[in-house]
């Protein structure tokens, strides 16, 4: 009796370098807490590779959110338009604050928030914009940035997946008022948790700092700016730990590689299954001309919530975990009780029923990504023969 094939995970933590060297280096040297020698290097790694202002590394993404949330001065009935097809932090964060999310459609080939759909819902309320570039590639954001000029509402950027993409050769995260990214162990550059805040607004950055570290002025202090230190403004403890920088710090010395690697992991999958597409069976990622992804993730669009649950069903007996995506948080418990009902984004409803995220992570081997690509053909193979 043949053994069963090795399990295809979605994801894997990996190393790809002196992480565990620069672990025992920030133990070393006495300072755990956040602000050490590793934190500095990423942030100053994280400017230069943004062109940003400022960037101020956090323990998640979701604190870089809730601290933007804060620098808006929201007040309780403000409005903050956002897509409904993205990760509940997007939302929280300015739920937090007293702000009302205001979902809007997305886009049918990018799954991006749709920028035709924004200034209609705009109101007197209305504070700020987060577009969430969905899979590394860009929303629109001439556009977003033009309509928020125009109504003087902030962006900020919710780029969790967009690190290394770029739209028309800008770095997504670094064009809004503000940006945040993620380092959570499913991201291409990895912390296990992590994140940072990208501060393009110089009005913001002493606040920020403020923010980030309790609502103290210790930022200052350590810099010789004030004789001691004090809470001065409302804000938590944002802060990473040296480990996570640490961790961090050697995968961004090895960002280019990484991002070799995932591009052949994306090209291989697009190649592998174009012919499906050509045949109406799935529809693959689209990314416009203006945008260079980063091959953050790897999804195929099924006809239907049948088809997807079908071949998940199939995919997941054969050993291979590929996995939905977002629940529309319009359609959530939480997103009824703010008002919002199945049916008010029919588009958004679709496409979430329909999406199928295939393995792709760093360390995925050539013939595991074979029985991902021979088992979802022969899946659609099969269904499409009836």
């Amino acid at each position: 009796m043949s053994a069963e094939p090795p399990h295809v995970p979605f994801n894997r933590p990996y190393m790809v370098g002196r992480e565990l060297e620069y672990i025992a280096e920030a133990v070393r040297s006495g300072h755990l807490a956040g602000d050490g020698l590793f934190t500095k290097r990423c942030q100053a790694w994280l400017e230069q590779a943004l062109g940003a202002r400022k960037v101020l590394l956090t323990h998640s993404c979701t604190a870089a959110l809730e601290m933007s949330a804060i620098l808006c001065d929201l007040e309780p009935g403000d409005e903050v338009i956002m897509p409904s097809f993205t990760f509940v932090s997007t939302a929280n964060a300015f739920l937090l604050r007293g702000a009302r999310p205001v979902f809007v459609e997305i886009r049918s080939d990018t799954l991006n928030l749709d920028e035709g759909r924004v200034e209609a819902a705009i109101t007197p309320r209305t504070r700020a914009i987060v577009p969430v570039h969905y899979a590394g590639v860009s929303c629109e954001m001439d556009s977003l940035l033009g309509i928020a000029r125009r109504h003087g509402l902030r962006i900020i950027e919710d780029a969790a997946q967009g690190i290394q993409a770029t739209y028309k050769g800008r770095p997504l995260g670094a064009m809004g008022d503000m940006g945040t990214l993620s380092f959570h162990e499913t991201k291409n550059l990895i912390s296990g948790e992590g994140g940072a805040l990208v501060i393009q607004d110089e009005d913001l950055l002493t606040r920020a700092e403020i923010i980030r570290d309790k609502g103290t002025d210790r930022a200052r202090f350590f810099r010789g700016e004030v004789d001691k230190y004090t809470w001065v403004d409302i804000g938590s403890s944002y802060l990473p730990s040296e480990l996570i920088a640490a961790f961090l710090f050697a995968q961004l010395e090895k960002a280019d590689a990484i991002m070799s690697t995932r591009h052949r992991i994306f090209d291989t999958y697009r190649d592998a299954l174009e012919d499906l597409e050509q045949r109406g069976w799935l529809r693959l990622p689209v990314v416009p001309e203006e945008c260079h992804h980063n091959a953050h993730l790897f999804y195929v669009l099924l006809r239907d919530e049948e088809q997807r649950d079908g071949l998940l069903a199939h995919l997941n007996e054969k050993g291979i975990n590929g996995i939905f995506h977002y629940v529309p948080l319009h359609q959530s418990p939480m997103g009824q009780r703010l008002g919002y009902r199945s049916g008010d984004l029919p588009l958004t409803e679709e496409m979430s029923l329909r999406v199928i995220r295939l393995p792709s992570f760093f360390e995925l081997a050539s013939d595991q990504q074979d029985r991902v690509v021979e088992e979802l053909r022969r899946w659609l193979r099969h269904r499409n023969a009836r």
